[in-house]
């Protein structure tokens, strides 16, 4: 008897995203449902929780029209969050370099722990 491990929830949110990103297409909860366990094996009785995080976490787009819900994610999204996230960090590295600021004093003024660690 070999016992299956099930995915973890960042695996099954990564295969979602793949299964939007591959089709390019919008979706219905109902055709997710069906074609999640088929192509990415996300089991149907966690779909929907998946899907909701995504939404959640702005990663997948939805909008009501009528009585359906509609979810989509393009890639050209996703490279776009990543762009402006680079922009913000660089941002904050000139502000710190203009302004001599510190790490220190930093992390005071907006209650950053300590043992967080910055990126250069």
């Amino acid at each position: 008897m070999s016992k299956k491990k099930g995915l973890s929830l960042e695996e099954k949110r990564s295969r979602m995203m793949e299964i939007f990103f591959e089709t390019k297409d919008v979706f219905q909860l109902k055709d997710i449902e069906k074609i999640a366990p088929k192509t990415k094996g996300i089991t149907p009785m966690s779909v929907k929780d998946v899907l909701q995080s995504l939404v959640d976490d702005n990663m997948v787009d939805s909008e009501r029209v009528g009585t359906s819900n509609y979810y989509w994610a393009f890639p050209s999204k996703a490279l776009h969050a990543r762009k402006r996230k680079l922009q913000d960090l660089e941002k904050l590295s000139w502000a710190k370099r203009k302004f001599s600021f510190d790490d220190s004093r930093i992390d005071k003024a907006f209650g950053i722990p300590e043992d967080f660690d910055y990126m250069d």
